[in-house]
């Protein structure tokens, strides 16, 4: 789904900072089939590329920053410094920015009261990624913790959160609409097709438990054609298998890159 615009409160584009940037878009190009473009100008110094599925933004790598080797979530708002200061009345803490990127746009980062750490990105020229949910795309963010923060999120970001028979899912209300209104007309013929969960069309991630090694924290997964065959291509280009699952949705692998960070590969299986 391409020409993807995105509303107030809606994850919008997903990056990593590593040390060795070379090395990371080696591995990312081998195990999701990315190309990449260098996006900082000339003279930086930092180092920004854009990852790339058939010639659309689907992410981004950067030169180390101070938050280690990890996967970042942005979510997309209208005013930066209006939701910063609802992050703060509301017990988030704001620990960089607002910081102009060039004539792409303007991002914060914060920490909800539980710690997991979040992204904001006020949009001009880059609005987010502008394919997801293809092979070797962003799939969804969904939010590690055993006690997530979301009445936070709702005052900030206009959340809502439904228990579903499999899990909590993050709903940003009319989101759905949006997307049939714009990049995705088919959105609600094609979900009914395989019986989702009433107000699927708005979600825009998950709430599942902390992992046992890892505070609370915004976690990636990325699209994938074949789990089995993306762990394989993942160890074999210096990765490591982290667990595997099988769920009435999706074939999922969890993996730790070369240089620490960890995301999820699923492969979509919905009921037949």
């Amino acid at each position: 789904m391409t020409d993807r615009t995105y509303p107030q409160g809606v994850p919008s584009w997903v990056d990593i900072e590593q040390a060795d940037v070379e090395a990371a878009l080696a591995f990312y190009s081998a195990v999701l089939g990315w190309t990449f473009h260098e996006a900082a100008p000339p003279g930086s110094p930092t180092r920004y590329v854009i990852a790339q599925v058939d010639g659309l933004d689907v992410a981004g790598v950067g030169s180390a920053g101070s938050a280690g080797p990890d996967w970042h979530t942005y979510v997309s708002v209208a005013d930066v410094g209006v939701t910063l200061d609802r992050v703060r009345a509301a017990g988030g803490q704001v620990t960089v920015g607002p910081t102009v990127a060039g004539e792409g746009g303007t991002w914060a980062e914060l920490t909800d009261p539980s710690g997991a750490l979040l992204r904001l990105w006020q949009p001009r020229r880059r609005l987010g990624a502008q394919v997801v949910n293809a092979p070797g795309t962003w799939n969804f963010s969904d939010l590690h913790a055993d006690d997530p923060a979301t009445a936070f999120y709702s005052t900030v970001l206009g959340w809502q959160f439904d228990e579903v028979d499999f899990g909590t899912m993050i709903r940003v209300p009319g989101y759905g609409d949006h997307l049939a209104a714009t990049s995705d007309p088919d959105i609600y013929a094609r979900q009914a097709a395989v019986a989702v969960p009433p107000g699927f069309a708005d979600a825009i991630g998950w709430v599942a438990p902390a992992d046992a090694d890892r505070p609370a924290h915004w976690h990636v997964s990325f699209a994938v054609a074949d789990r089995d065959r993306t762990a394989q291509l993942a160890v074999a280009h210096g990765g490591q298998v982290l667990g595997t699952q099988d769920t009435h949705w999706a074939r999922t692998v969890t993996v730790r890159d070369p240089q620490g960070a960890v995301f999820t590969a699923s492969q979509f299986t919905p009921p037949e």
